[in-house]
């Protein structure tokens, strides 16, 4: 039998579905020798550190995460739709969206940063056309939004048996309309 190669991205592949299944702490060098069949020394050549495979297995992360929130984002409403899809993703892959959310944004330090690291801001001009607001309101909104939807996201994703979606949705619309009082109440600046 022709002897199997490994590769760097098998190894990210493998460490991305252990974590996926067990959290980032059940990825060890050992689990991912055992996923793929072989012996550790192939991983030992790929990660000389297990920090260097965690930023692989983040990467991955956020891009399954942006592909995840794109196909389910509604193109004639993606405030609403892009804030829930986030809440289907932390019940339905609670592993991959801690991982996501935890993880460190280096370069961050203001909520300015944040905002311009994490949104489309493509999503704050439709939210001023469609609400009729600055892009200055619409920013505050969507960033109050993005704010409150990884906190509800969040405990969404670690409860046993779990609270319904609906319920969190509810509570997303009551957040919105809160936000959307607060964000054209003055000019606010992000």
């Amino acid at each position: 039998m022709p002897k199997q190669r490994i590769t760097r991205e098998n190894v990210i592949d493998a460490a991305f579905e252990i974590a996926r299944i067990g959290g980032m702490e059940a990825v060890t060098v050992k689990s991912i020798a055992d996923r793929l069949g072989c012996s550790v020394q192939p991983i030992y050549s790929y990660c000389s550190s297990m920090e260097g495979l965690r930023r692989g297995v983040i990467e991955k992360t956020v891009r399954f995460v942006r592909e995840y929130a794109d196909a389910r984002t509604d193109k004639d409403d993606p405030f609403r739709s892009t804030g829930r899809a986030y809440v289907s993703l932390a019940k339905e892959e609670p592993n991959l969206f801690a991982l996501f959310i935890l993880h460190k944004r280096n370069g961050v330090s203001s909520l300015e940063d944040f905002y311009g690291s994490e949104a489309d801001p493509r999503t704050a001009e439709f939210i001023a056309e469609k609400l009729e607001m600055s892009v200055s309101q619409a920013r505050k909104l969507h960033l109050d939004m993005l704010i409150y939807t990884i906190g509800i996201g969040t405990v969404f994703a670690m409860t046993e048996p779990g609270i319904r979606a609906e319920e969190i949705y509810a509570l997303q619309e009551e957040a919105y309309e809160a936000f959307l009082a607060h964000a054209t109440s003055g000019e606010k600046e992000l």
